[in-house]
């Protein structure tokens, strides 16, 4: 009889290390999954921008380095790697196209002309579905983390080579309004 308990006590402790490996597993997974998410936003705005760049180009000619600094940023925003990395690419990115579509407003011909208005809106749709994804991927983020800092699961986590995930977060320069001088002044 009493040969069992210590068997029941080790298949418990067993058991429960095993449903939180599995947890951190879980979250892991999502974790990746949800920065999967992101990279398939951002492919459909980098694909939307040289058409939205190309529809604008002749009409505003004039305004040539709004429109390079979209299509550099663009490229940054592309080959760039990690969740930092990427996450100031992207930020910058953000800015360009603010500017952009601030220029845009600004001009009653290109308010007018159709291809630009639902590029604009396409590429208004995918900033909203970044957003979102960001904002799930962080909250996932936060999940996982949590659970590594946690009693008892951090000693698991840390049995297991588990590492924090790092959060996507906006530049001091995203969070404010870009600025937009229609003076024309050289």
């Amino acid at each position: 009889m009493f040969f069992w308990i210590p068997v029941a006590v080790i298949a418990v402790i067993v058991l429960w290390i095993i449903i939180i490996y599995n947890g951190l597993v879980s979250l892991r997974n999502q974790v990746q999954n949800a920065w999967k998410q992101i990279d398939v936003q951002l492919k459909r705005r980098h694909d939307l921008i040289p058409n939205l760049v190309n529809t604008v180009k002749g009409a505003m000619e004039f305004e040539r380095e709004t429109l390079e600094k979209v299509i550099q940023a663009r490229s940054k925003a592309v080959s760039a790697t990690g969740v930092a990395e990427k996450g100031a690419a992207e930020n910058m990115l953000t800015q360009a196209l603010g500017r952009l579509f601030a220029l845009v407003e600004n001009y009653p011909n290109l308010k007018s002309n159709q291809n630009i208005l639902q590029l604009q809106e396409e590429l208004t749709s995918t900033e909203n579905r970044i957003g979102f994804a960001r904002q799930f991927y962080n909250d996932i983020v936060m999940q996982f983390n949590t659970k590594q800092e946690l009693f008892p699961s951090n000693i698991i986590a840390s049995s297991f080579g588990f590492t924090r995930s790092e959060y996507f977060q906006a530049e001091e320069a995203a969070r404010e309004a870009p600025k937009v001088d229609l003076s024309m002044k050289k």
